[in-house]
């Protein structure tokens, strides 16, 4: 397991599985450890996945300030990692909360990426945010589900304040509610830093104007992917987030919820590694000016809230 130091002296740990050219890979949770995340359904039998274990959370120390879990405040971590890895622009893939981060990194330092995976993510950092509504929405597609007569009452009930969170609605962030979902969700209190998930999201950590005007200077394709079933995003608002890069694809999943890669991991594949590998004859030309936003492109028909 490699180890790096964080400007403020942390020791950082990492990941590598599969071979190739090197994606990097940011987690979400908030603060769940790069565990869950495995192999993304084969996707390192076609690259080197580099997968980050944010401060506190899997093998990475604990900060002597906690206020560093803000998820601002940890872009300076991966910036870090990058020049570690020894990349001068890298791949960069973030999942769900993770794509907060991975925003903001975008926006700092749009010149350090040379292509962008949103995979499910979290678009807070550009001040949008998945409702109670949305969440239900997309629950209601399930309803031809035989756990859903169950499920639905405690997860409306949750979402509005009215009751407890309840493991009987975690197979509304599954596509399918199967072994491999269950075994996904077992470990999850066991990977995630909670101290840290509540202060990922802390006040201060977005400043969305700023931050969709910076990502004006981001020359990178992005790629956010979206899952049929999932309520955070729902399509929609992921389509909302893409219109804020410069040049965004969105593609969405047919019958995914949150973890598109369990959910087909062979459709999940194929499409990250289309996007990966597509233009790389000329995605190195670090001075082009940004491109023109790409009109959307649909591939296919709280608490532990998964963000």
């Amino acid at each position: 397991m490699p180890i790096f130091s964080a400007p403020d002296g942390t020791r950082l740990a990492y990941h590598l599985r599969g071979s190739g050219e090197t994606l990097a890979v940011l987690p979400g949770g908030p603060m769940r450890a790069s565990e869950y995340l495995g192999e993304l359904g084969g996707l390192a039998a076609h690259r080197r996945l580099a997968l980050l274990d944010l401060r506190g959370t899997g093998g990475s120390a604990e900060p002597a300030d906690p206020a560093t879990y803000r998820c601002d405040r940890q872009v300076d971590d991966v910036e870090a990692w990058r020049a570690h890895l020894g990349l001068e622009r890298m791949d960069l893939l973030a999942h769900s909360a993770g794509g907060c981060l991975a925003t903001l990194y975008a926006a700092r330092h749009p010149e350090r990426v040379r292509r962008l995976v949103l995979v499910t993510a979290n678009p807070s950092a550009l001040g949008l945010r998945a409702t109670a509504e949305d969440r239900l929405a997309a629950a209601r597609l399930r309803s031809g589900e035989p756990w859903f007569a169950q499920a639905f009452p405690a997860f409306e009930s949750w979402l509005t304040g009215g009751g407890d969170f309840d493991e009987v609605f975690l197979p509304f962030f599954y596509g399918r509610w199967d072994d491999a979902a269950r075994a996904h969700v077992e470990p999850e209190e066991r990977q995630t830093n909670e101290e840290a998930g509540e202060r990922y999201f802390g006040e201060g950590a977005f400043a969305p104007d700023a931050t969709r005007a910076a990502l004006a200077a981001l020359t990178a394709p992005v790629l956010v992917y979206a899952g049929e079933w999932d309520g955070g995003p729902r399509p929609e608002l992921a389509r909302r987030t893409a219109e804020a890069f410069p040049d965004a694809t969105l593609t969405v999943q047919p019958g995914a919820a949150h973890f598109p890669w369990l959910d087909d991991p062979e459709h999940f594949v194929r499409e990250i590694v289309a996007f990966l590998d597509a233009d790389t004859d000329t995605d190195t030309d670090a001075d082009a000016g940004p491109g023109a936003a790409r009109p959307a492109q649909v591939s296919g028909a709280p608490g532990r809230t998964p963000s």
